[in-house]
């Protein structure tokens, strides 16, 4: 005797760990943009710094060329790992110790230059997070549409993000 049921036999659906909460100017960011200049704002989900780069570099690597390292300012973060892996290479990872700096983390890269993204703490209600992503892509000479901050996944594709 058979029976049947309404229900598909269960499957394995993959992983896929949460969106990064990311917000970029519009055009390709500058090696020369410096210390002042922003080339966009990150919202990371913790402090744990090992995992929230990770997802960054992940998503950034494919977008602005090999990240092959990072600097984060050690007060924002309570344990710093000395090398992440980033589809399948070893990016180094540094802080600088500049108070005035404190809510920044650069991102270089031997062949596309050097990225500045300010770093909006993880315990931030979303309306002010918001506004602070908006306001660190915002610029007299970028696109408006390229200023509304965006969750990236990891395959690189852009949401604009809940609570706008």
């Amino acid at each position: 005797m058979s029976t049947t049921t309404d229900q598909p036999p269960p499957r394995a659906v993959p992983f896929r760990s949460p969106t990064t909460r990311l917000a970029l100017k519009p055009v390709a960011p500058s090696p020369t943009a410096g210390p002042a200049g922003l080339d966009g704002a990150w919202w990371p989900r913790s402090r744990d710094l090992a995992h929230e780069l990770t997802a960054l570099a992940d998503v950034l690597d494919p977008l602005w060329g090999r990240i092959t390292r990072i600097a984060v300012n050690p007060l924002q973060w309570p344990i710093i790992p000395r090398r992440i892996m980033v589809n399948g290479h070893v990016v180094k990872v540094d802080w600088f110790t500049s108070p005035f700096e404190q809510h920044k983390i650069l991102l270089l890269s031997y062949t596309a230059g050097r990225w500045d993204l300010l770093v909006i703490p993880p315990e931030t209600d979303a309306v002010a997070a918001a506004r602070l992503m908006t306001t660190a892509t915002a610029g007299a000479a970028r696109s408006p549409a390229g200023s509304h901050p965006m969750a990236v996944d990891h395959e690189g594709h852009a949401r604009p993000m809940a609570g706008r």
